[in-house]
């Protein structure tokens, strides 16, 4: 058996038909004959190429809105008959079947409808493709004599190879199409499944509470200072959960040089994997983390607001009536390890903000906008990355972690505290600026690594303390880099992403002279901290939500 396969009919049934009339055109010069299905075979015919219809072949019509056309032996027959197999081409013959040797198929666009806003049921369901999966999966189990082609970034090199093999296709070739094809219905699958999952209520999934317990979520507060409540999940996790991957490109390396790496988007509209470079040399695998990071502490915001970020840590947030004050602030925080950082911008960039952004080393830019004058500034920086994202406007709100052996899967941390969220748990109440400041520094604090520590005034980070074993550790840390760049932390606030364990954090901070600390509350010892800061002078207030980022 050979292992080149001359391609002499195809069957073409697409959804998406960008670039598919240039491929069916490729396939004619080879002389394969093509047979088609409803309006892909009418956009064939009309470009001038002779199709045959599947109809013709099936003797059946196209009904039920196209819902039936090629669920039929005279179709999967072609895909699935071996053609060394004397019995299979025997029941060939017997039948009238033809074989078929390429099949171009993608799918109905279920994963884009469902992502619309507000879409009914009824729609998505009418966007669950049968007899497309159907056919690919036929084809691909027969790659021996079957060429399957599942995504239109392939024409391109089938016709090259083609070119090369007049008018043939390699056996590793079509193992190759049939594994991407195989990878193609299994996302499909796994999408139809998660989203219908999503559709049932809590009672709807009783069922399946032996398989996933994650059904309530309780919140307790020893001190009794929040109420103790079981708050209902709405939406269950998923029992199965797709992530369909397109590969955007491959990447020098790794977070290491030793590391392969490459990076990858999903069907979401936005977000930094989306970006797009305006200027600058390739993103690396780093660069990604990072930006993600920055993209993320500034969307946080609602007013304007620059971020500098390390390590995916921020070294600086500030705010401001615009970019260049904002930025500046930002950048005073700890203007050393701005040095080679991502600078994040959630406003336009203007060209006073991009020269002043010019003069520290900046590994890369983002924001929504630039100004013309501002984008040329930045090109005149050759190793300078500008990236423009866009907000993902139908963002998954879940996000995966792997695991040796599997993936750990939460909802986003979105939430969002306000002013009216705040209990005042001290003798003394926080200020108007102090309230601000501490908004400030805890929506700084949930982007830190735990555990995380910010000092913040009501316009800028003051100190950033991350990642750090214990949370005094946190505390000095913060302290010690406000101090190293004459930062004034006296009446200056203090965030903490989870609960003071001890009152020694509240007596730490006390010695820097801050005078008002929001966190989390919900330790057994949160009345020695009540305490330590009522002796102290010191606004507490409690958020009831915590912020670890690990």
């Amino acid at each position: 058996m050979s292992e080149l396969r001359r391609i002499k009919k195809a069957l073409i049934s697409v959804s998406d038909k960008t670039g598919i009339i240039e491929f069916a055109r490729e396939l004619s010069n080879f002389r394969v004959q093509i047979v088609s299905t409803g309006g892909t075979a009418k956009s064939i015919r009309e470009a001038g190429l002779q199709v045959t219809e599947v109809s013709e072949i099936t003797n059946f019509p196209e009904m039920m809105d196209g819902r039936v056309k090629t669920l039929h032996p005279k179709i999967h027959g072609a895909f699935l008959a071996l053609r060394d197999n004397e019995n299979h081409v025997a029941s060939m013959k017997e039948h009238g079947i033809e074989p078929i040797d390429l099949v171009v198929v993608n799918l109905y666009p279920f994963e884009q409808t469902i992502a619309k806003e507000d879409v009914e049921l009824a729609e998505a369901v009418e966007n669950i493709d049968i007899g497309g999966p159907a056919m690919i999966r036929s084809a691909s189990k027969n790659w021996r004599d079957v060429a399957v082609v599942t995504d239109a970034n392939l024409y391109e090199s089938v016709v090259a190879e083609m070119k090369e093999n007049e008018g043939g296709l390699h056996l590793e070739t079509r193992q190759r199409l049939a594994a991407l094809a195989y990878t193609r219905t299994a996302s499909y699958d796994l999408a139809i499944s998660s989203y219908l999952a999503k559709q049932l209520s809590n009672d709807d999934l009783a069922f399946l509470e032996p398989l996933n317990p994650l059904k309530d979520l309780i919140i307790i507060n020893s001190n009794e200072i929040f109420e103790e409540e079981i708050v209902e999940d709405e939406n269950l996790l998923p029992e199965y959960a797709s992530i369909e991957l397109t590969k955007v490109t491959d990447l020098r390396y790794g977070e290491n040089p030793h590391q392969k790496a490459a990076i990858y988007e999903t069907e979401e509209s936005g977000g930094i994997a989306k970006a797009d470079q305006l200027h600058g040399k390739e993103m690396s695998f780093n660069n990604y983390v990072d930006a993600e990071a920055a993209w993320n502490l500034v969307q946080d915001f609602d007013e304007l607001a620059v971020t500098i970020i390390k390590h995916t840590n921020p070294s600086g947030v500030g705010i401001g009536t615009n970019n260049l004050e904002a930025y500046k602030r930002a950048l005073s925080t700890d203007p050393v390890s701005a040095f080679g950082g991502i600078v994040a911008f959630n406003r336009r960039v203007d060209a006073d903000t991009a020269k002043a952004v010019n003069e520290v080393f900046t590994e890369v830019v983002v924001a929504p906008e630039f100004d013309d004058e501002a984008l040329k500034i930045f090109k005149s920086k050759k190793n300078l990355r500008v990236l423009k994202v866009q907000p993902n406007e139908t963002e998954e709100n879940l996000e995966y972690k792997q695991i040796s052996g599997g993936f750990l899967v939460q909802s986003k941390d979105i939430y969002k505290v306000s002013q009216s969220d705040l209990k005042f748990v001290t003798e003394r109440k926080p200020t108007e600026e102090e309230v601000r400041a501490l908004l400030l520094a805890w929506k700084v604090c949930k982007h830190v690594k735990s555990n995380a520590i910010v000092f913040a005034n009501k316009d800028q980070t003051i100190g950033v303390g991350a990642g750090q074993m214990n949370r005094v550790d946190s505390v000095r840390i913060a302290a010690m880099r406000a101090a190293r760049f004459e930062l004034p932390l006296k009446n200056s606030v203090l965030a903490s992403d989870a609960f003071f364990p001890f009152r020694d954090n509240v007596d730490e901070a006390a010695g820097f002279g801050i005078s008002a600390i929001i966190q989390p509350g919900g330790s057994i010892k949160d009345e020695e901290s009540i305490q330590a800061a009522n002796e102290h002078g010191i606004a507490m207030v409690f958020t009831g939500y915590r912020h670890f980022k690990h």
